[in-house]
């Protein structure tokens, strides 16, 4: 061995390969996360019917607010980011008449990939539906000034999708749990080469 090589060998605090040795592999264990896992999101803002500032198809970030677990492994860390879609609402209206909406979750991003999620979550503001008989009873006409409140949905509040697909991660095997895994790659779509004809 070199000389020169030697002594910063026996200098350097880490551990030197000789050259020509490969460094040891690592054994991957693959654990799956299966469709339909529940996975607790909350909108990063406050969304509202409120003023009429969004309409169906508005779009929204969403970030998880629990580790998704398997097996030990977190799966999917607290804080991932994703996006949901506000599907169905209707703005608040007179005779007590509240805000409704209905958000869906889309997906969520994790290592450079989209996870598809499914789920939906309906969300109504609170009618004054009391107050409105209580004014109909005095006078009918000024029952229809009562009017109901907006649907608001904010940062905090546990919003439950689940995955949409089985999802795969590769853990290793000698990990102690509780470790985080990476994401399987996924596999290469296989192609149908064409078959020669026979004259």
């Amino acid at each position: 061995m070199n000389r020169v090589f030697l002594l910063a060998a026996l200098a350097s605090p880490f551990p030197v390969l000789a050259q020509g040795v490969a460094a040891p592999t690592v054994a991957l264990e693959q654990i799956v996360l299966p469709a339909n896992t529940e996975v607790v999101v909350t909108p990063n803002d406050t969304i509202t019917t409120k003023g009429r500032a969004i309409k169906e198809g508005y779009k929204f970030c969403v970030a998880t607010m629990y580790d998704v677990m398997q097996n030990g492994v977190v799966m999917i860390p607290k804080g991932t980011p994703g996006e949901g879609t506000v599907s169905w609402m209707t703005n608040k209206g007179a005779f007590g008449k509240s805000g409704k909406m209905e958000v869906s979750f889309d997906w969520l991003e994790l290592g450079g990939r989209r996870l598809a999620l499914t789920g939906s979550h309906r969300q109504e503001g609170e009618g004054n539906t009391g107050a409105t008989v209580a004014v109909a009873v005095a006078a009918t006409v000024f029952s229809a000034l009562v009017t109901g409140r907006s649907a608001t949905i904010t940062n905090g509040t546990q919003l439950r999708a689940r995955t949409a697909e089985a999802i795969a991660f590769n853990v290793p095997q000698n990990a102690a749990r509780v470790t985080t895994g990476t994401l399987a790659p996924v596999a290469a779509a296989a192609t149908v080469s064409p078959t020669a004809t026979v004259r």
